[in-house]
């Protein structure tokens, strides 16, 4: 299928009246309704929007590549759109774009449709190619264009594949490239590498995980064969097959904007090699700033999240069926609290321990580490003992890696099947024995320090609570003031976790409150971003602050750290209680003193609102 069955006259805009990149998407949308390619536009939008929250498609050189790939598409279409002053559409590169092409692929997209649509991408990497588009006058112009382009790339790949590179004459890369929709900037960095490579005088071959399934899949001859292997991915990666050789890891726009960088990168060969122990690709490995710990324990608890926010909130859920003077509680009630108390939250630490072994050790540490935390969680060493247990479980099994190296490669499936699971269990488990009793005392000494702190303490320990939630709103602080709320509800101590969650909602509350009270303080986009923070306040989203604390960090950043404080600090001294770890708003009749509860959370936001009221300068 050609892209021009796809991008047709009526789905082409030549002057573009949109002046922001939500006016865009709402353009080519109405266009593509129009072109009664949609049978849902507002869901289509919206989904549009949230593959814009994950990396912008403005792929910079003036370009930006929206798509989607969505139930509310009847049939599989482009929309073309062009604005010659440019539109901000928060491109890679920080330039204003001035060709838009957005892709509408269905759930139901066949593979020569995903073919013609990933096709597309790669051919606006050519700068000929986006100036013929932009001199063009006319919809005819534009498709002669594109359909002249498509053959040219068609010819030049047939003429590519049927030529073989010598081995052994010039360096020989294989490179893996992948994003999560799958559909442009996976094909963009293939292409991106493919180019570049061809120009500094080097080999590769590149691997797709697109949406049409994995092409030009590397095979063990290819991955021997390889100097070294690139990684351009936002998705999870099976990186096992390439143990034991030279490996960079980078996410998928590195493939667009900086393929020569990684390219000499991996010629000069100065990289490490790949000793296995984590599956994903899209992570970057140039982890400066974020320490193997923050990333392992992140991994555990990121897991974990769904047990314990559906577990947690069952259990606050069947105390409406508890009757408040005899303390019986109804059948249901008992169904609600058995299924989110007996086995959501019972997998918890367990879940924790084996993420992290996992995130460290790779498939062969996961049941080292699900034994481990299991102990941990049956003896009592709580959240706590599931952390120690992951952590040592993982680098276990490493050491047992390597202890067990000299079993010859032909055996590996063994190795990972038998003797590592076997021998990793056994030493993590045989550790936890002597390790669960002291560790039990730990959690129960940490447990009756919180109940035995006085009125004035809890405040402070509020306060601080409060704040470390605002202080990098999603960073390694807020996410350590989350992961220690967290590890209270699982020892029975409820309050720290309540005022936790209030901290979080604060930022993006106050600042939703400042752009609606002091409109003059904040620019119009500010002002329409504001309207979104209420929602993600209310659903304790604190990340929605970032882009303002980006732009001001000097006034924004105090101004939500004192509201969290106020708003932590009142929630520990209204005593407020609560089981469901997450879900902001949506949960607060489940808090203990709800009504208290939300005036800490609104007093919180207005110190927020009325500091940014004060400090933020006039906007002329």
């Amino acid at each position: 299928m050609n892209i021009t069955e796809l991008l047709r006259k009526e789905t082409i805009l030549l002057d573009l009246t949109s002046s922001s990149k939500n006016e865009v998407i709402e353009e080519l949308a109405e266009k593509l309704d129009a072109a009664g390619k949609l049978s849902d536009k507002k869901r289509f939008i919206k989904e549009i929007h949230e593959r814009e929250e994950q990396s912008s498609t403005g792929i910079g050189e003036g370009v930006a590549i929206p798509h989607a790939k969505s139930a509310a598409v009847k049939d599989p279409a482009i929309v073309f759109g062009r604005s010659k002053d440019g539109i901000d559409y928060e491109a890679l590169d920080g330039e204003k774009s001035h060709l838009f092409f957005m892709i509408a692929a269905s759930d139901g997209a066949n593979e020569m449709h995903l073919q013609a649509l990933s096709r597309l991408s790669t051919l606006l990497m050519d700068e000929s190619f986006r100036q013929t588009l932009l001199e063009a006058r006319s919809e005819q112009d534009i498709l002669n264009a594109v359909d002249k382009k498509e053959k040219e790339k068609m010819e030049a790949d047939q003429s590519e594949s049927s030529s073989e590179a010598e081995e052994g004459r010039r360096p020989y890369f294989v490179a893996v490239t992948g994003c999560p929709t799958g559909i442009a900037h996976t094909y963009m960095a293939a292409d991106g590498l493919k180019d570049k490579a061809k120009e500094l005088g080097y080999d590769i071959k590149v691997e797709t995980n697109g949406s049409d399934g994995v092409r030009n899949r590397l095979t063990a001859e290819d991955i021997k064969r390889a100097d070294a292997v690139i990684i351009a991915a936002d998705t999870a990666v099976e990186k096992d097959r390439f143990s034991g050789k030279k490996l960079i890891n980078a996410p998928v726009t590195a493939g667009i904007r900086k393929p020569k960088e990684l390219l000499e990168q991996a010629a000069a060969g100065d990289i490490p090699v790949y000793e296995g122990g984590n599956t994903s690709g899209g992570e970057a490995k140039e982890e400066k700033g974020k320490s193997a710990f923050y990333r392992h324990l992140m991994n555990g608890v990121s897991n974990m999240l769904p047990f314990v926010v559906g577990g947690g909130i069952l259990i606050a859920l069947s105390f409406f069926f508890e009757d408040p003077v005899g303390g019986e509680i109804s059948p249901f009630g008992e169904i609600l609290s058995t299924i989110g108390g007996a086995n959501a939250f019972f997998l918890m630490v367990p879940v924790l321990a084996a993420f992290i072994a996992r995130s460290i050790a790779d498939r062969p540490g996961f049941a080292a580490g699900m034994v481990g935390g299991l102990m941990a969680h049956t003896g009592d060493a709580g959240f706590l003992g599931g952390i120690i247990a992951g952590f040592m479980a993982g680098y276990l099994v490493i050491g047992l890696r390597h202890l067990f190296s000299f079993i010859p490669q032909s055996l590996d499936g063994i190795k990972t099947i038998l003797v590592l699971p076997l021998f990793g269990i056994f030493t993590t488990g045989f550790i936890m024995y002597f390790l669960v009793t002291p560790l039990a005392a730990v959690q129960s000494g940490l447990v009756n320090w919180l109940s035995g702190l006085g009125t004035g303490n809890i405040v402070l320990l509020g306060i601080l609570l409060g704040a470390m939630m605002a202080v990098d709103m999603g960073g390694p602080i807020n996410k350590a003031a989350f992961t220690f709320g967290i590890a209270m509800i699982d020892a029975g101590t409820l309050e720290p976790h309540a005022a936790i969650m209030a901290g979080g909602m604060v930022p993006p509350l106050g600042i939703a409150l400042a752009t609606t009270f002091f409109k003059n303080k904040f620019t119009k986009q500010e002002k329409d971003a504001g309207k979104t923070n209420y929602v993600l306040g209310a659903s304790f989203i604190t990340e929605g602050a970032i882009p303002f604390a980006a732009s001001d960090p000097g006034r924004v950043i105090p101004s939500i750290i004192a509201g969290s404080a106020v708003a932590g600090g009142l929630s520990m001294l209204f005593g407020a209680a609560t089981e469901a770890p997450h879900g902001g708003a949506f949960v607060i009749l489940l808090v203990n003193n709800w009504p208290m509860y939300i005036v800490a959370i609104l007093a919180g936001a207005a110190v927020t609102a009325t500091l940014l009221g004060i400090w933020k300068k006039k906007v002329a």
